[in-house]
C-alpha cells in the first residue's frame, strides 16, 4: 500500500488530493512536526533534506511534491491526471507545474521564512522580505488568475482537470493570510475551482487536523486510524 507521509498545511495537499482522485489503496502517516519528527534519523532516511511529504510504496521512496504528484499520474494513466505523452498539452503541463514548484512556490517560502533570508535577530529586514515577497507572489497569482481567464475553462489546462490544479490550489491556499489572496481574484471566485472536486474534501480535512488521518482501503472506502 501506498504510505504519504504528511503534515496539515504542507505540501502534502497536493498529492493526497491526487491519491484520492486515483481511488488507489493508500495511508496518511502524520508527520508531528511540532516535536520535530521530520528531523529523527527514521525520517531523515526517506528524506535527507527534511521535508514533507515523502511517498512510500514497499522499497520504493520518492520526496518533493512536483514529483510525487507527476509520478501517480503516470503510475495511474487511467485516472488522465497528465495529458498524453509528446503533445503540446504535455510540455504545458510540465510548465505549469515546474512553475507552480520553481516561481510561487519558492517565492512563498521567502514570505513565509523570512528571517532565513536577513542577519540573525533583524526583524526589520525580514520584515521588509516578506513584505516584497507578498508583493511579488500577489503578481504570480495575477497571472494564474490571466492563466484561468484566457482559455473560459474551469482548469489550469483548459478544459480537464489535471495534476497541475491540486498543486496550484495548494500554493493559493497559502495565501489566505495575504491583504490580496488568491480566493479574491475574479476568475477564482467566477469558477470556484478545484476546490468543487471531490478529492477537496479529504484532503482538506487531513490538512486542517493534525487528527484525521485515513487510510483508503481496497475497496475505495476510508477509515479513520
Amino acid at each position: 500500500m501506498i504510505q504519504l507521509h504528511y503534515h496539515p498545511g504542507n505540501a502534502s495537499l497536493a498529492p493526497h488530493m491526487l491519491l484520492e482522485e486515483i481511488g488507489a489503496p493508500f495511508e496518511l502517516v502524520f508527520v508531528d512536526r511540532a516535536h520535530a519528527a521530520h528531523r529523527t534519523p527514521e525520517y531523515l532516511k526517506l528524506n535527507p533534506n527534511g521535508q514533507i511529504p515523502v511517498l512510500v510504496e514497499g522499497d520504493f521512496v520518492l520526496y518533493e511534491s512536483a514529483a510525487i504528484c507527476l509520478y501517480l499520474a503516470d503510475r495511474h494513466p487511467d485516472a488522465k491526471l497528465v495529458p498524453p505523452l509528446r503533445t503540446p498539452e504535455r510540455a504545458h503541463c510540465y510548465q505549469w507545474l515546474f512553475w507552480c514548484t520553481n516561481t510561487l512556490q519558492a517565492m512563498l517560502m521567502h514570505y513565509f521564512y523570512s528571517e532565513r533570508m536577513v542577519d540573525d535577530g533583524d526583524a526589520v529586514a525580514a520584515a521588509q522580505v516578506r513584505n516584497r515577497a507578498e508583493a511579488r507572489a500577489g503578481a504570480m497569482l495575477d497571472r494564474l488568475d490571466e492563466q484561468l481567464a484566457a482559455h473560459g475553462g474551469d482548469w489550469l489546462l483548459g478544459s480537464a482537470f489535471s495534476a497541475v490544479d491540486p498543486y496550484a490550489l495548494m500554493l493559493c491556499r497559502w495565501t489566505r493570510n495575504f491583504a490580496r489572496p488568491a480566493r479574491s481574484l475574479p476568475w477564482w471566485r467566477a469558477t470556484a475551482w478545484v476546490s468543487t472536486r471531490r478529492s477537496w474534501r479529504p484532503g482538506w480535512a487531513a490538512t486542517a487536523s493534525a487528527s484525521s488521518a485515513t487510510c483508503r482501503d481496497a475497496r475505495g472506502s476510508s477509515r479513520r486510524r
